[in-house]
């Protein structure tokens, strides 16, 4: 995996992991529900589901979620699109490989968010586009811990 520019240090309590699921790259995120912080893990390549589901595997025996959550492609206006059934298969893919609860969350502009981020803390352009992968997971993944109960 391609490592983001914040490598967290291990959380504990009730740890998730959120993926940005793209055709190409899936970026990663780690919260804790907790002490409500996420943070960019990386990215890996989307290129065949036996890659996507080691890469997962990895990534779930190191942080030992309770969760998953998958970001949910719509268009703008909720409708849901070609991306979106993609993202929900790699979720039903992720619940039934690794038996942990999977939750789909709204995405929408966390990826517009995450390059406008890079942008202005002068890390935008082609050089650093592999950092707005874990950056929009830690986005979708902030969000949601922004709205669960405690």
């Amino acid at each position: 995996m391609n490592e983001a520019a914040v490598a967290p240090s291990k959380v504990s309590g009730h740890t998730l992991l959120a993926f940005d699921f793209g055709t190409r790259w899936i970026g990663v995120a780690v919260g804790d529900t907790e002490t409500r912080l996420a943070s960019p893990l990386g990215m890996f390549e989307a290129e065949s589901r036996a890659r996507c589901m080691a890469e997962v595997e990895t990534l779930v025996r190191e942080w030992r979620p309770e969760r998953l959550l998958v970001g949910l492609p719509l268009a703008m206006d909720g409708g849901e699109h070609d991306m979106t059934s993609r993202a929900r298969r790699f979720a039903r893919q992720l619940e039934s490989r690794f038996r942990l609860p999977v939750e789909l969350a709204d995405e929408r502009l966390s990826s517009a968010a995450a390059e406008t981020t890079l942008r202005e803390t002068g890390r935008g352009g082609r050089r650093h586009k592999h950092l707005a992968h874990a950056l929009a997971a830690k986005i979708i993944l902030q969000a949601y811990l922004d709205t669960v109960t405690r």
